[in-house]
C-alpha cells in the first residue's frame, strides 16, 4: 500500500502532477484511488469526467472522488456545532450569523483527510493519490494533529473534570448552554481520528511529492515548504518542475536560461530527492490519454509508485556525556530556527511554523545544553540535570 501527498503553491499545475502520476500507475497494473482534499476541486475537469464524493470508476484501475467536506463536516463535528448555536443564540446572536460562526476555520479541509484515511485503512488500494490544497492550507492541516493532541492531553482533561464538579449547578443558571458530555466525546473522537490521519501520513508508505513551476518567487516558497514539512515529520520524496519551456526562439531562449538557472539551483539544494521535469505543453493536458502520456514524460520507465527512501527524520542516539536528540530540517537557515524547553516538552520554531515534542522520559531528566544545525539537521544535546538524576 502505498500513498502519495502532493502539494505545492497554487497554480503550479499540483492536480495535473497528481491525475499524471495515479493514470500512469494504474495503466502499469496498481488499483489507483487519486483523492482531491482541495476546496476548490478541479480533479474532475483534470480527468474530464464527473466525480462525485464516492470512489467512481475513470478507467480499468484507476478511481477519483472529490471529498464532500460538508457531510464529513455533518458526521463529525455535528454536536459541538449544535452547543456553539445554542450558545450563540442565547447570547442573541442571528440564527443565520449563529450558523456561520460556527463553522470551523479550515474545518473542510481537516475533515477531507479523515475521508484519506478511510480510504487508505479500507484496504482496496494498492496506491491512493492526494491531490492535497496548497502549501499554506496544506502545512497547517498537517500540523494539526500535533497541536490537537496537545490541547487534548494538557487541557482538556481539567476542563472536563471541572465542568463535571459543577455541572450540577451551572445547569440551574445556564440551562442549555452548559456542555454535555457527547461535546467532549465529540472532540475526543475527532482527536483520535486526527491521530490515526497522522499515523497514515508519517507512515514508511507515504510521502509527498512537492509541485513547483521554475520561477524564483516559487522555488522560494517550495525550499521553505520542504524544510517545514521535515520539521513536522512528513517525508518528501521527490519535486516535480512543470510548465518548463523548451527552446525555439529568442523569446523561448529567455525562458529557457532563466528557468535553466531555477531548476540547477533547486537540483543543488535538494539533493538526492529527484526533480521530475514536465515541459510547457501546447495543450492543456485533459483527459485520460493526455494525463498518462504526461505520466510517461514524467517517470519514463520508472515507477510513479516507487517506495520512498529510507530516512530518520527524527533520531536519538546516547553519547558518552548525555543523548543527541536530531531532527531533519532540510535548507533550513540557523536564523530561522528557535528551540525552548518548557517542562517535558520542546517547541521548534523554524520560520513561523512550530512544533512542540513530546520528550521522551529519558530527555525529561536532562537539560539543553546546546544545539548545532549541519548538513540539513539540526542536533540538539541533552546533559543529565544531576538533582533529577540523583532523585530518581
Amino acid at each position: 500500500m502505498r500513498v502519495l501527498l502532493f502539494t505545492g503553491k497554487g497554480g503550479v499545475g499540483k492536480t495535473t502532477a497528481s491525475a499524471a502520476t495515479a493514470a500512469l500507475a494504474a495503466s502499469r497494473g496498481r488499483k489507483t484511488l487519486v483523492i482531491s482534499t482541495d476546496p476548490a476541486h478541479s480533479l474532475a475537469d483534470a480527468l474530464g469526467v464527473p466525480l462525485g464524493a464516492e470512489p467512481t470508476e475513470v478507467d480499468t484501475g484507476l478511481y477519483g472522488m472529490q471529498v464532500d467536506a460538508q457531510r464529513a463536516f455533518e458526521r463529525t463535528w455535528r454536536d459541538v456545532q449544535s452547543y456553539l448555536l445554542v450558545v450563540l443564540e442565547r447570547a442573541g446572536v442571528d440564527a443565520l450569523q449563529a450558523e456561520e460562526l460556527t463553522v470551523l476555520p479550515g474545518a473542510e479541509e481537516v475533515l477531507a483527510l479523515l475521508e484519506v484515511r478511510k480510504q487508505v485503512q479500507s484496504g482496496l488500494w494498492d496506491l491512493v493519490v492526494v491531490d492535497c490544497a496548497p502549501t499554506g492550507e496544506t502545512l497547517r492541516l498537517l500540523a494539526l494533529p500535533e497541536a490537537l493532541n496537545w490541547y487534548v492531553e494538557k487541557v482538556f482533561p481539567a476542563q472536563r473534570r471541572a465542568l463535571r464538579a459543577v455541572r450540577p449547578l451551572l445547569s440551574r443558571v445556564a440551562g442549555p448552554a452548559v456542555p454535555a458530555d457527547g461535546v467532549f466525546d465529540a472532540v475526543e473522537k475527532l482527536h483520535r481520528e486526527l491521530g490515526d490521519v497522522r499515523q497514515v501520513l508519517t507512515s514508511p508508505e507515504a510521502s509527498v511529492r512537492l509541485v513547483l513551476t521554475p520561477e524564483a518567487v516559487v522555488v522560494a516558497e517550495a525550499r521553505r515548504t520542504l524544510t517545514s514539512l521535515a520539521l513536522y515529520g512528513y517525508r518528501v520524496d521527490g519535486l516535480v518542475a512543470n510548465r518548463v519551456f523548451l527552446g525555439g526562439d529568442a523569446w523561448r531562449d529567455g525562458w529557457v536560461a532563466a528557468q535553466g538557472e531555477q531548476l540547477a539551483s533547486v537540483r543543488a539544494d535538494v539533493a538526492p530527492l529527484p526533480v521530475l521535469e514536465s515541459p510547457y505543453l501546447g495543450a492543456e493536458p485533459v483527459g485520460l490519454a493526455a494525463l498518462t502520456a504526461l505520466g510517461s514524460a514524467l517517470y519514463g520507465d520508472t515507477d510513479p509508485a516507487a517506495d520512498a527512501p529510507a530516512e530518520e527524520l527524527m533520531g536519538l542516539e546516547r553519547t558518552t556525556d548525555g543523548f543527541v536528540l536530531s531532527l531533519s530540517l532540510p535548507l533550513a537557515r540557523r536564523s530561522d530556527v528557535d528551540l525552548a524547553r518548557s517542562g517535558d516538552e520542546l517547541v521548534v520554531t523554524v520560520g513561523g511554523h512550530r512544533r512542540v515534542l513530546a520528550l521522551p522520559s529519558a530527555l525529561r531528566r536532562c537539560v539543553v545544553a546546546g544545539a548545532v544545525l549541519t548538513g540539513g539537521r539540526l542536533a540538539i544535546r541533552f546533559e543529565p540535570d544531576p538533582d533529577v538524576w540523583m532523585r530518581s
